[in-house]
């Protein structure tokens, strides 16, 4: 018998039809519902690819004013979710934080559900869960960060769009239109990419017949590891590490001495550069010139210049988010919460898809342990 063929990580195994998005080898672009990332970014709010996402066209002007409406009704942090928050320790890390919250949240809309068989959810009533999910992050991610620095929540306001509104609830303070727009169109970058491990095991989770948000609280739990959602907080860590741009060559030969894993570079995907990347470092540029900081571009610079050199590898969208969070104002550690608030689209845009046509993912494995053997003597 010839010996199983493994598929380390699934690496190269196709395991079902989506419709949501895909890496064109053609273009090298990333497409949601066909059209290319940079473009959506370049010319839509984040509502209409949010819109895009979990109905498969961009909005009408009539459609994004309802699904705006609708999402403003959910801004505000709700008592039992604030209750939540404030009962973890401020050392505990924001992804915990937002976990937390999405369960409590869920806890509360699922209560009256009645059997878990009811879990699942209609169509109707997972888009509603998943418009409310994408309305409460904002304030849950902003909190966090202000709880932490000892500061006030900041009550969402109803005459801003998403992501302004989302920079006022974190800082107190209305942000410049160039901030606004770079920070729009990281969340449309980070808003969905296929089978990633995040949204895979979110469809996991979803082919059980669990509920969305049960999904979405697994899809946190992956997302949490620095080899996935992670890896923009490593990349400031690195950068914070280097110190500037003359420092770069020397601390990159130690690292690759010492076989450190370099983050914010390599994927499993793109293999010749993240099609993400130009557009998060043309909004970078706009940052580093807004915020008077061309040491940032010259190290940004200067270690992807090496790096390629030296590894062959690119950078990926990780790479250049972390300083254009950081120039924003974002603590490290809510960069992934960050990450969370745009990849909730995608997660429940897979979620409502799998639903529409399940089946249970049970793959199966090869045994390489002992073989059958008994106890001696039988039983005590």
């Amino acid at each position: 018998m010839s010996e199983t063929e493994i598929k380390k990580g699934l690496a190269g195994v196709v395991v079902d039809y989506t419709a949501v998005s895909k890496v064109n080898p053609e273009s090298n672009s990333l497409l949601y519902r066909g059209y290319p990332v940079q473009e959506l970014a370049a010319t839509q709010p984040f509502e209409a690819v949010a819109y895009l996402l979990w109905n498969g066209e961009l909005p009408t002007a009539q459609q994004l004013a309802e699904l705006r409406t609708e999402e403003r009704k959910h801004r505000a942090l709700t008592e039992q979710v604030r209750a939540a928050i404030d009962l973890l320790p401020l050392e505990a890390h924001p992804m915990d934080e937002v976990r937390t919250a999405v369960s409590v949240i869920g806890a509360v809309d699922m209560g009256g559900s009645g059997s878990v068989l009811d879990a699942s959810g209609s169509p109707e009533q997972n888009l509603q869960r998943s418009i409310q999910l994408y309305a409460a992050l904002p304030a849950i991610v902003a909190y966090g960060q202000r709880r932490r620095r000892g500061l006030e929540l900041i009550e969402p306001r109803d005459d801003l769009d998403y992501s302004a509104n989302f920079l006022w609830m974190a800082f107190g303070e209305e942000a410049d239109p160039v901030v606004i727009d770079a920070f729009n169109r990281s969340m449309i970058l980070y808003a969905e990419h296929s089978f990633n491990a995040s949204t895979f095991a979110a469809r996991v989770i979803t082919s059980t017949l669990s509920d969305l948000y049960s999904a979405v609280v697994g899809a946190i739990g992956a997302l949490k590891g620095p080899l996935h959602g992670g890896a923009n907080e490593a990349v400031l860590h690195i950068m914070n590490e280097i110190g500037s741009a003359d420092n770069v060559e020397a601390w990159l030969d130690k690292a690759l001495a010492e076989k450190r894993k370099i983050m914010g570079f390599g994927h499993r995907v793109y293999k010749n550069g993240d099609s993400r990347v130009p557009t998060m470092k043309a909004a970078l540029d706009t940052l580093v010139e807004h915020y008077d900081r061309p040491d940032v571009a010259e190290l940004y610079s200067k270690l992807e210049s090496e790096f390629v050199a030296r590894k062959g590898i690119y950078p990926n969208l990780d790479y250049p988010s972390g300083p254009a969070y950081s120039l924003i104002g974002f603590d490290t550690l809510t960069f992934t919460p960050l990450f969370i608030a745009a990849r909730v689209t995608g997660w429940t845009a897979h979620i409502m898809e799998q639903a529409a046509s399940n089946a249970l993912i049970r793959p199966l494995s090869a045994y390489n342990g002992v073989e059958e053997r008994h106890v001696e003597g039988g039983q005590a």
